[in-house]
């Protein structure tokens, strides 16, 4: 086994290792994945979230126990430098690895419960969302400002970020499913929009986000941060179109 814990919660360490051993026969299903399970467990009076991670292949399990950081341990790290760089996540409480001897046999990233109101996939798909531009406007100034702390989010998706009213008009972000981040000195013009090409296939979304972004962002004018967003944006669509439509095929054959 292999496990840390973030120091604020040293004195819990028996009780982590004791949920992440019962994970399997306990906890509270929370939301649907397919790949990876997650569940909310009672901490010594806190709701904290624990995410299972899938059982690796038989090639990951070796990379996973002598190359590379697990996925757990990744979220973990990623989480603890984000709030560091003063970016919204979930507050991180532990990871736990357990191996055997093939190498990684099951992992877990233990962290904050939040409950927020919504996520950016709200606003995709309900276009009149009370407030939407505004949050939206937001978001896209919380999206700058990742890239102007180096922060390149490689899963900056309509689900991975929990957006909570703090009042009226005021909104805060909070990013989840951490394992792929990539930190920069610097993001050119090209990164930060390739970075925000998976968040929405509306078009009149992306205009209001180029014209906020270019608000912040003066090295390029709207309509050239316009147009690199939404070509990025359709290139992106296309692809994930294509690898459904083969998805799809593939299912029909093995039928």
């Amino acid at each position: 086994m292999n496990f840390r814990v973030n120091p604020i919660f040293i004195d819990a360490i028996s009780s982590i290792l004791t949920i992440t051993r019962n994970f399997t026969v306990s906890g509270v299903i929370f939301g649907n994945g397919q790949r990876n399970i997650i569940k909310l467990f009672d901490l010594d009076g806190r709701t904290v979230n624990i995410k299972s991670f899938k059982i690796p292949n038989l090639m990951n399990k070796v990379v996973y126990k002598y190359f590379r950081k697990s996925k757990a341990e990744r979220s973990y790290e990623y989480a603890t430098i984000l709030l560091s760089k003063g970016i919204g996540t979930p507050e991180p409480i532990a990871f736990v690895e357990n191996f055997n001897a093939l190498g990684l046999k099951d992992s877990y990233y233990v962290s904050e419960h939040l409950v927020t109101e919504l996520t950016y996939r709200e606003l995709i798909l309900i276009p009149d969302y009370p407030d939407g531009e505004n949050i939206l406007r937001q978001f896209t100034r919380f999206s700058f400002d990742l890239h102007e702390k180096g922060i390149e989010f490689l899963d900056h998706s309509p689900g991975n970020t929990l957006i909570k009213k703090v009042s009226h008009d005021k909104y805060e972000f909070f990013l989840v499913d951490l394992n792929r981040m990539q930190f920069h000195e610097s993001m050119n013009f090209e990164q930060r929009m390739h970075n925000l090409r998976r968040l929405t296939p509306h078009k009149e979304m992306i205009a209001v986000m180029s014209n906020e972004y270019a608000k912040l962002y003066t090295d390029k004018t709207e309509a050239e941060i316009f147009e690199r967003m939404w070509q990025l944006t359709c290139d992106f669509q296309e692809k994930f179109a294509r690898k459904q439509r083969l998805k799809k095929k593939l299912k029909f054959w093995k039928k």
